[in-house]
């Protein structure tokens, strides 16, 4: 009877995980092959479609506009990211000292622009920004000041890093509130009984708890910034002088694609930025792990 209900239990195992790795198949891995299969390949006036190999990569590679767009998204992250990240961190820590008042109301109100679609919010941050009928340009001219130009060539990527900030910095401290909020009590009863303050508490027992966490968002920020898309492909609407189509790595991909037709180069694209991705993400770990055993 024990052999048979193991056996049984051998069997289950398969079917509770059979429905995550069909659609994982069918939503992550055919989509992948599928689109390694056209990068390829190459769409020719004389000859229709032609296996070209690796060209279209040796071509990616020599490319100026993907190469701009890769160095700005990653200004944009080296930027944007320590700042949303801090601005977490300390909410999450506020938050987690019981010193505040209204504490539910106040984490509810930092993490409301999450639930606020991305489309949404750059549309409300593109008319906030606008040079006409804008808030902030209409309280300039009423004071008799040159309006800021928040859409400007060298404003634009604070701008966008103003955008995502706003949007991210409640998930991340939601993340690090509830990693926070795992930390037990009694170390902190034992810091305080040796005399430790709210300071020091912070600094020798929440900082290092919060290690994983911080890496985690890291890492989650890494990918969201080197796939920036949404903010940038509607503001272009508002700023076309400033914002290309080739503005982030991103955009580029979905540019040559659904704009210029160029499904295989797109492909190519986007193979080479998720390889960025992969990279970025892989130096990340190696310097965090090399700091913990050191």
């Amino acid at each position: 009877m024990a052999a048979a209900a193991a056996r049984k239990q051998g069997r289950a195992g398969p079917l509770f995980v059979a429905p995550f790795m069909i659609l994982f198949l069918l939503l992550f891995l055919a989509p992948l092959g599928y689109a390694a299969y056209l990068s390829l390949f190459q769409e020719r006036l004389v000859g229709g479609t032609a296996f070209v190999g690796l060209d279209n990569y040796l071509t990616a590679l020599k490319d100026p506009l993907l190469r701009h767009g890769v160095g700005r998204v990653a200004l944009f992250f080296v930027l944007q990211v320590p700042l949303m990240l801090l601005l977490a961190l300390v909410f999450a820590l506020a938050l987690d000292s019981g010193l505040l008042r209204l504490a539910r109301v106040i984490r509810l109100g930092i993490f409301v622009p999450y639930a606020v679609p991305s489309v949404v919010a750059a549309l409300m941050w593109g008319y906030l920004y606008g040079p006409d009928f804008g808030p902030f340009a209409q309280l300039s001219r009423n004071l008799d000041l040159p309006a800021p130009h928040f859409l400007g060539e060298g404003w634009m990527l604070g701008s966008l890093a103003n955008i995502v900030t706003w949007e991210f910095v409640g998930y991340n401290m939601i993340i690090l509130y509830a990693a926070l909020r795992t930390i037990p009590h009694d170390l902190y009863e034992a810091a305080a009984m040796d005399g430790a303050g709210a300071w020091r508490i912070a600094r020798s027992i929440k900082l290092p708890a919060l290690r994983p966490a911080l890496l985690l968002t890291l890492l989650f920020s890494v990918i969201g910034s080197f796939q920036l898309f949404n903010e940038p492909s509607l503001l272009m609407k508002i700023a076309p002088d400033v914002i290309s189509s080739s503005y982030t790595a991103n955009l580029y991909a979905y540019s040559l694609a659904f704009t210029g037709n160029q499904v295989n180069y797109a492909a190519t694209v986007s193979f080479l930025l998720g390889l960025v991705i992969v990279v970025v993400s892989y130096a990340v770990l190696l310097i965090a792990n090399r700091r913990r055993t050191a």
